[in-house]
C-alpha cells in the first residue's frame, strides 16, 4: 500500500522510535526458498551457483543481486534476460509459498508493539509479487504502510527503502531503528543516518552485522521483543 507523503516540516519526533522492519529473514523465514527460487532461475539460463554464494547476496535489491552473480560467473546478462530471470524467480518462490513461516516471536512483536502505540512499518527489497504473498503470513494490521521495490528509485544497500519507510509514518529516519537480517540492511541503515538492528534468523553472522553497523544484534524477532526495552521501547 502507498505511504502517505508528508511534508519534512510535519516529521515530528517521538518518544516511542519507529521500528522499520525488512522482511525475509526478519519477520518470516523465507530466506532459503528465495535461494533456491534464484537457483533454479539461474539454472534455467545456464548460470550454474553454489547455494552460498547465492545466499550472500539476498537481501539486495534484483538488479544488483544479478549483475553481482553474473559478474561472479564472468558472463553478462542483457536487460530481457535479466527481466526474465527476476520473473523465473517470483514464479519458483510462489510455489514454494507454502514453505514460509512467520519466524519464532514475528507477529508477537508486531502484535505488541501495534498494542503498545509504537509505529512501525515493512520495508522489503522483494518485489510486489514475491512479498504481497509473503504478508499475509503477518496478519498486518490495516493501515501499515508496507514498501517494497516497486515504490523506489533503488533498493538495498541504497537507503532509499527506509527513507520512504519512515517518511510514511511521519517520522524522521534518525528516530527510527531498522530491523533486518543481512549486511545490506545494516549499510542501507547507515546511509540511511539511522541505527541498524541485526538478527540472525537471515544467516549473517553477529561480527557480520556488527561490521556492517549492527547498534545491537539479537537472534530472532523474539529474542528482539524480549530485550526490547534495550531499544529505549518502553512497553506496558
Amino acid at each position: 500500500m502507498q505511504p502517505k507523503v508528508r511534508h519534512p516540516h510535519q516529521l515530528v519526533p517521538t518518544d516511542r522510535p519507529a521500528l522499520l522492519f525488512d522482511l525475509d529473514g526478519t519477520l518470516l523465514d523465507s530466506v532459503y526458498q528465495h535461494v533456491l527460487a534464484w537457483k533454479e532461475a539461474l539454472a534455467s539460463a545456464g548460470i550454474e551457483l553454489s547455494i552460498w554464494r547465492i545466499h550472500r547476496r539476498i537481501g539486495m535489491s534484483g538488479g544488483l543481486f544479478l549483475r553481482a552473480l553474473v559478474r561472479e560467473t564472468g558472463r553478462d546478462l542483457t536487460p530481457a534476460e535479466a527481466d526474465r530471470l527476476r520473473a523465473l524467480h517470483e514464479e519458483r518462490y510462489s510455489r514454494r509459498i507454502d514453505e514460509v513461516a512467520p519466524l519464532p516471536g514475528a507477529r508477537e512483536l508486531l502484535h505488541v508493539l501495534t498494542k503498545a502505540g509504537v509505529p512501525w512499518t515493512i520495508a522489503t527489497s522483494g518485489s510486489n509479487a514475491t512479498a504481497g504473498p509473503s504478508l499475509k503470513l503477518l496478519d498486518i494490521p490495516a493501515g501499515v504502510p508496507v514498501i517494497t521495490r516497486n515504490q523506489v528509485a533503488y533498493a538495498k544497500p541504497n537507503p532509499d527503502l527506509f527513507l520512504t519507510a519512515a517518511e510514511g509514518l511521519g517520522r524522521p529516519i534518525a528516530d527510527s531503528f531498522v530491523v533486518g537480517d543481512s549486511v545490506w540492511d545494516m549499510l542501507a541503515a547507515q546511509r540511511a543516518h539511522a541505527l541498524g538492528i541485526g538478527v540472525l534468523s537471515g544467516g549473517y553472522g553477529r561480527e557480520e552485522l556488527q561490521a556492517a553497523g549492527a547498534y545491537r544484534v539479537y537472534e530472532d524477532p523474539r529474542d528482539l521483543l524480549a530485550h526490547i526495552d534495550e531499544l529505549g521501547i518502553r512497553i506496558g
